[in-house]
This record gives structure tokens, C-alpha cells and sequence, in this order.
């Protein structure tokens, strides 16, 4: 696995937070006392974006790592609107610094594939951002792994290399474990997956009739909103009453342990709810409870015909 202490100088957590509800949902209170409990559990990587809630999300995190940056990796993510031009990419990625009030940003994602724009453009604009010390590694989030590799090569030609990606991963969303999880450990890729959690489906909480996106975002119902998805739900919830312990706590527990993740990336809207995933950081699941887990949905199939081949 692509080890991201090389450069940073900082040993990775085995979680990552994301801050996609700072300034939203989590007012600057809720959202600083979320940071602080993180660094409290040993967290330091950190995840945000150039479009979340107007920029409030960095300006938020730029305000709460003052004091302890050099022992933090922080990630933004440019080009979710406006394509992946060079200019685009500038544009974006000042804005973002100057809101996080940084010199250098550890990781900068592209947000999206961007069909429209040359990769010779984008890599070479990522390369100038990255020679000037402005970042330290690139990273891409939402690519399927043809589209990664595609841009790993044009990356290599401008003598730099994609080291990070971020893919959806979840018990009911697998797909990462036919071909993107496969590539990553074979090119060496760090892999911070978003989502483990089902965006709350797997908390049980939509089982007792609780709401959150799932019922109010008509993108999230479609996404997760198949009858064999509640019913994995369900399956975990009454794996976690019989071991005692909080079902969000299984799913990012049983996320994280794939062999190709680097760090999940969990978030919340306050610390209370955050607490169950910060507890999968003491949780080491058992190869029994992990497959046991792990039959509650079902495996993709591999990305070969050729069945007898294929390594599970």
C-alpha cells in the first residue's frame, strides 16, 4: 500500500473525517467540537471540498488546525463544477487555500471525471501545483479504475503519479472490490473510501423510522433504496444488539478492514452522533464476525468470465 508517510512526515490514522457537514448541518460549535474529539481518538487526516456548503466547510477546518498543522494531512477536492481545466483547477484550488489559510495542502482530489477536458491539461496543471510545493500528493474521487489508470498513465508522462483515491465503499455499496480495490493494491494507491456507513442506512436508524438524506434526498433514496439493502441493514443491526455494540461501529469496522483500505473517510452532524464510528477505531473484528458480516450482502461479481481464475 502506497505508504502516505513518506512524504507528509506524519503517520496516517486509520480514520479519516470528513467535514462535508462544517457550515451546513454542524454550526461552528458542533463542527469544532467534532474536530476535537477527532484529534482526541488519534484522528489527523482530515477531508473536504472546494464546493461543500459554499466554502464554509474549509474555512472551518482552516480555523481549527492552527494549532497543530504539522501533525495533520488535509485534503480538498477541485473541479465538481467547472471541469478539470487548467484554469478551473487554479481558480478552485487558490480559492480553497486561502480559505483554509495554508501554505501547502496535502491532498488535492479532482472531485470527478471530466470527459471534456484534455488529461494532458489537468495533470500538467496538478504537476505545476505540486513542483511549487503547493501540494504534496494528487489524488481522484468518484473514478471507476479504467478511468484511473487512464490518468495514471497521462500523470506518469508529466513525472508525477496519482497517490490517493476515493471511491464510494460500503456493505451494500461493493463495487470497488470488483476492479478499483484490486488496481489500487497493485499500483501501490492508497484508498480513503467515503460513505461506510450506507449514508446512514447502515446505523439502523431508518429501521425504527428515523429520517435523515435517505428520505429527504430524492439522489440518496434512489441510491440506496432497494428492499435487499434495509434488509442488510436489519442483518447487521442484529449482529450488533447480540455483540453489544452499535451497528455503525460494525459498519465502519468491517469497512476499514479490507486489505486495499487506507482510511475510511466517516463524518457526522455532532459528536454524539460521530461517536459510534470513532469507536470502530478499538474495534478488531474476528475472521468469524468479519465473514459473518460480510454474507449479509452480496459479492460483486469478478470483473473475468473466467470464474475458476478468479481471486477472492
Amino acid at each position: 500500500m502506497r505508504d502516505l508517510h513518506a512524504i507528509t512526515g506524519t503517520n496516517l490514522s486509520p480514520l479519516c473525517f470528513g467535514c462535508m457537514q462544517f457550515g451546513g448541518a454542524s454550526d461552528a460549535v458542533a463542527s469544532q467540537a467534532m474536530f476535537e474529539a477527532c484529534l482526541g481518538h488519534g484522528i489527523n487526516f482530515f477531508d473536504t471540498a472546494h464546493t461543500y456548503n459554499g466554502g464554509q466547510s474549509e474555512r472551518f477546518l482552516g480555523k481549527f488546525v492552527k494549532h497543530d498543522r504539522e501533525n495533520l494531512i488535509i485534503a480538498t477536492k477541485a473541479g465538481y463544477t467547472g471541469g478539470s481545466s487548467g484554469d478551473n483547477i487554479f481558480k478552485q484550488f487558490d480559492e480553497s487555500r486561502v480559505r483554509l489559510d495554508l501554505d501547502t495542502i496535502d491532498i488535492l482530489y479532482l472531485h470527478r471525471w471530466d470527459a471534456e477536458t484534455s488529461l494532458l491539461e489537468t495533470f500538467e496543471t496538478l504537476s505545476r501545483l505540486q513542483e511549487s510545493g503547493k501540494i504534496r500528493y494528487i489524488g481522484v474521487s468518484n473514478f471507476a479504475a479504467w478511468q484511473v489508470m487512464k490518468a495514471q498513465g497521462v500523470a506518469n508522462l508529466v513525472g508525477t503519479r496519482i497517490d490517493v483515491i476515493q471511491p464510494m465503499y460500503s456493505l451494500i455499496k461493493r463495487q470497488a472490490e470488483v476492479e478499483i480495490f484490486p488496481m489500487a493494491i497493485d499500483e501501490g494507491i492508497a484508498v480513503a473510501p467515503y460513505s461506510p456507513l450506507g449514508s446512514g442506512l447502515l446505523t439502523g436508524k431508518y429501521l425504527s423510522g428515523g429520517t435523515g438524506r435517505l428520505s429527504t434526498d430524492k439522489r440518496y433514496a434512489a441510491r440506496y433504496g432497494q428492499d435487499w439493502m434495509a434488509e442488510t441493514a436489519q442483518g447487521l443491526s442484529d449482529i450488533a444488539t447480540e455483540m453489544g455494540i452499535d451497528a455503525a461501529t460494525l459498519a465502519v469496522a468491517w469497512a476499514a478492514r479490507h486489505i486495499a483500505v487506507t482510511a475510511p473517510i466517516i463524518s457526522a452532524r455532532s459528536v454524539a452522533q460521530l461517536q459510534p464510528s470513532l469507536e470502530a477505531l478499538d474495534l478488531k473484528l474476528t475472521d468469524e464476525a468479519y465473514d459473518r458480516i460480510e454474507a449479509l450482502s452480496v459479492r460483486p461479481a469478478p470483473a473475468t468470465d473466467r470464474l475458476e481464475e478468479a481471486v477472492f
